[in-house]
């Protein structure tokens, strides 16, 4: 026992005798940001639909992530006018979203579709069904596109 505090002693002496010096932090340099690719977004755009006293508007922006965000209004001869909300996705050439629209007081949400051609957008159809207070397309793979309900490019100042 005396041996370890003779070596206690011996150590805490010279920790204690030996001479403190203090090291500058290294400098630590950050490298430079590497580029990443930069997917522009596509920037607001704007699309309607004329016919026989029926006007369809679309317009929304696409972000670099392909998601879509926009209006979109139906004024259908002899129907109630209704508009709201276009919240989805791009997936490939085709626009897949949820529209919540109010039309007679009450706000529903219903699945859309929209086929990108040519620069312009055709609206597809399909069988749907209603889950949970939102009307879907059934199976996507079976969606129409119809060229007579074809919205083309518009300023959208207009």
């Amino acid at each position: 026992m005396k041996k370890v505090s003779a070596i206690l002693i011996v150590m805490v002496s010279v920790l204690s005798c030996k001479k403190e010096t203090t090291l500058p932090p290294p400098q630590i340099t950050p490298s430079a940001p590497k580029e990443a690719e930069i997917v522009e977004p596509a920037g607001d755009q704007c699309y309607t639909w004329n016919a026989q006293g029926s006007v369809v508007k679309m317009s929304f922006n696409v972000n670099s992530h392909q998601e879509v965000n926009g209006k979109l209004s139906y004024n259908i001869a002899g129907k109630d006018k209704n508009e709201g909300t276009l919240i989805g996705n791009m997936k490939g050439d085709t626009l897949i979203a949820d529209y919540t629209f109010a039309s007679e007081g009450t706000t529903s949400v219903r699945e859309v579709a929209f086929l990108q051609k040519d620069g312009t957008f055709i609206e597809g159809y399909g069988p749907s069904t209603e889950a949970n207070g939102k009307v879907s397309f059934t199976d996507k793979k079976t969606l129409k596109f119809d060229a007579k309900n074809t919205l083309l490019k518009v300023d959208c100042a207009e």
